[in-house]
């Protein structure tokens, strides 16, 4: 993955840039040391380092004001980041760029049961927003495999999702207002305490836009009301077409649940021999949940088990108490760590329409043999949205190039069937070459003018989502 050559003009500003952050931040809010900046070389798309020249953590929305003040003046690009946990490389630095990062930005400023908000810094992550409100029976929708870790500046970011969000929506669906910092340091407020904002919809372009545009540093979530009940049901089959047709025809008979996972045998054997979930040997694996009063949950699954069955399931496995849920989710919350322990792997994030699911699953097993790499596969089966598991040796000459070109193959595919790139995970530098294949170049001229808007310059996380040659002619211009 090529990475822009770093500019000896800007590497030259680097004291300079030191002296001023100093005199705006306190001492060991500045990292810029070259052993300790090590720490911010990479985000959880490993394959690719890179120590920045600088990183600071601010801890208010002023200091971040202060800091891309600075940078403008100076020219020196500059990287937000979370809490690093991009799969996509959304977060990896250049070798003249200064990381900005807002993980010690975690407080909560305001909650509102009344009107069912939640304003919290940016930093704050996604479990400790639900952590915050629990205890007053609310909870925070969306949830991301990495919620544990994962910052609220990152979610809105790449617009995250999570398990629940066939029901509830992804991040964009639960944001109701940022406060954002321009590259010059102006403070935005765009949206806000309310159901929907006057005028152009700006935060419907900030939500997804991978810190193209702005640095989030306060955010207002809509929070809500804890359901009654929820209840899941395991189900195995023979093949992961079958599986395909099965959630196919769940979404078809208007049932809603709050969520469908699938994994197909690499990930339940993986997950079962590190989580110990209890999980049946079987080619695939669905897990679907419903919620609401017991004899809302008990019409909704006596509908999708009546589906389930004319599939011809190996196992179904109704919850039928706390600790049986729990052991049921456990498995595929569990799913990337396990896989983690027997193999290196890119984890993709290509969604496509329902209805293609069997295709897509059967095409990705194929291309799989094709390439010689074993893929998993583990995804939000309601909406599309795809999380294959490519399987490959890091230390094998070779191997990561075949592991891109099969990945660049399945999202390829991806779009060919009527989906997209990502769901999810954003397009960071993993897909920006492939943006070609979903976008007319017309399409990308707009939307680098929507980025020309904001961030005249191209200072704003260099290298990321728009093909590099596209960004650099952009930044010169």
């Amino acid at each position: 993955m090529d990475m822009p050559t770093p500019n000896p003009v800007i590497l030259a500003k680097k004291p300079q840039l030191v002296e001023r952050l100093l005199r705006v931040l306190p001492r060991d809010a500045v990292i810029h040391l070259e052993a300790e900046t090590r720490a911010y070389e990479c985000d959880a798309l490993t394959a690719y380092r890179c120590p920045p020249m600088v990183a600071v953590l601010p801890s208010t929305t002023q200091e971040v004001s202060d800091i891309l003040r600075i940078c403008h003046e100076m020219g020196v690009p500059v990287v937000p980041r979370g809490s690093g946990t991009s799969l996509a490389g959304g977060a990896l630095p250049t070798a003249d760029c200064l990381i900005l990062g807002v993980a010690r930005m975690n407080a909560v400023l305001e909650t509102d049961y009344e009107n069912r908000f939640i304003r919290v810094q940016s930093g704050r992550t996604n479990l400790s927003v639900t952590g915050a409100v629990q205890e007053s029976d609310f909870f925070y929708a969306p949830d991301p495999s990495s919620q544990l870790a994962c910052a609220i500046a990152g979610n809105i970011a790449m617009n995250s999702g999570g398990a629940h969000c066939l029901k509830y929506g992804v991040t964009t669906n639960n944001l109701m207002g940022v406060t954002m910092v321009l590259m010059d340091g102006t403070v935005v407020e765009i949206g806000g305490a309310h159901l929907d904002a006057g005028g152009l919809d700006l935060l419907g372009v900030i939500c997804g836009s991978e810190g193209q545009l702005g640095v989030v540093t306060e955010a207002t979530l809509r929070i809500l009301r804890k359901p009654e009940g929820a209840r899941p049901v395991l189900m195995g089959f023979d093949s992961n077409e079958v599986a395909g047709e099965c959630v196919s025809d769940i979404i078809k008979a208007g049932v809603l649940p709050v969520a469908i996972e699938f994994m197909d045998r690499p990930c339940i054997r993986a997950t079962e021999a590190f989580a110990k979930a209890g999980y049946p040997d079987c080619e695939a694996l669905l897990i679907v949940e419903v919620e609401g009063s017991d004899a809302e949950i008990d019409e909704q699954l006596d509908k999708i088990i009546a589906i389930a069955r004319r599939h011809h399931p190996v196992e179904l496995r109704e919850s039928k108490s706390a600790d049986e849920s729990a052991r049921i989710w456990l498995g595929r919350k569990s799913a990337f760590g396990a896989m983690g322990q027997i193999n290196d792997y890119m984890c993709l994030d290509g969604t496509i329409p329902v209805s293609q699911l069997p295709y897509v699953l059967r095409r990705i097993g194929e291309m799989s043999k094709e390439y010689g790499l074993d893929v998993g596969n583990v995804f939000h089966a309601g909406d599309g949205n795809m999380h294959p598991l490519i399987l490959f040796d890091a230390n094998k000459p070779g191997d990561l190039e075949l592991c891109e070109a099969l990945g660049a193959d399945i999202l390829k595919l991806c779009v060919e069937v009527g989906g997209c790139l990502t769901g999810e995970h954003g397009v960071g530098i993993e897909k920006r070459d492939l943006m070609v294949d979903q976008f007319a170049p017309d399409d990308l001229d707009i939307q680098m003018a929507v980025k020309d808007v904001f961030d005249p310059q191209w200072l704003l996380n260099p290298a990321k989502v728009f093909p590099l040659a596209a960004s650099d002619a952009r930044r010169a211009a």
